[in-house]
């Protein structure tokens, strides 16, 4: 464990385990790298070094007021990869972190990158636009940026106990477990980093950031995603980046982190081996 620090003075915590190969983990919102841990134990396991950080404002990072915007996430990512100087990185990205991936490679290019997955994640773009008819409704983000000011807690709660897991789903069960440390990550951040953190991840546009990918691709979804949904998310992001992988786990929610992590885990590790 340990921490680096930013070129405008925050510091990035992020836990380093195993050697081999580097494979960089993003979380999403509002977590951690905690929420990482089961695939980053099965990489180190399997041979690899497993790297995860906490984006700016959650976890152990800097609170910082300012810059909670995916250019400063993918400023921040290449901070990290920088600092310890990783190189033939395999880039993975949960929800969020699938944007700041995304927007590293856009913004920073492939010279330290051999791969590229997306899991559940947010790019090219989720808010209903003109240009993005199918989107989702502004409406939607402002309930979360409403939710977060009345009673974050709850609205934390409320999430792993409904969409986000797929706990609302008839016969579905997710432990309260799961349920309590996606509360715990929750909170965690800072107020007004998880909040701006609402508009970075809904309203940034990645489609040109994925037009820049020039690496092997991997795209994970699960089609029962009710957070982002697939047409909105994987699909739609497969189908930018050239010859990339798509992968669906059917009848999946949001959180495949913790819902389905085996599948995630040897899909990962297959996809490393490529």
């Amino acid at each position: 464990m340990g921490f680096v620090t930013t070129s405008d003075g925050n510091d990035i915590f992020f836990k380093d385990w195993g050697r081999g190969r580097p494979v960089v983990l993003a979380h999403g919102w509002p977590l951690n790298s905690d929420s990482w841990e089961a695939q980053q134990y099965q990489l180190a396991d399997a041979g690899y070094r497993a790297i995860a950080h906490d984006r700016r404002g959650h976890g152990r990072s800097t609170q910082v007021w300012d810059g909670n915007d995916m250019d400063h996430y993918a400023d921040d990512l290449a901070a990290l990869l920088d600092t310890l100087d990783l190189r033939d990185v395999t880039l993975v990205g949960f929800s969020t972190g699938g944007g700041e991936i995304s927007r590293y490679i856009g913004r920073h290019g492939t010279s330290r990158i051999a791969q590229a997955v997306l899991v559940s994640a947010v790019p090219p773009l989720m808010v209903q636009r003109e240009d993005n008819p199918n989107g989702v409704p502004i409406e939607v983000f402002d309930g979360l940026r409403a939710g977060s000011l009345a009673d974050r807690s709850q609205l934390y709660e409320d999430l792993a106990a409904g969409p986000f897991f797929g706990a609302n789903r008839p016969g579905v069960t997710v432990s309260q477990g799961i349920q309590d440390a996606f509360w715990r990550q929750g909170l965690q951040a800072g107020h007004k980093n998880a909040y701006d953190s609402i508009k970075a991840f809904s309203e940034t546009d990645f489609r040109q950031d994925l037009a820049a990918f020039d690496v092997p691709t991997l795209v994970i979804h699960g089609d029962d995603d009710q957070v982002v949904p697939f047409p909105v998310g994987g699909k739609a992001s497969a189908a930018l980046v050239e010859d990339a992988e798509l992968i669906v786990y059917e009848g999946a929610p949001h959180g495949i982190t913790d819902t389905h992590k085996q599948q995630l885990g040897d899909d990962l590790l297959r996809f490393l081996k490529g």
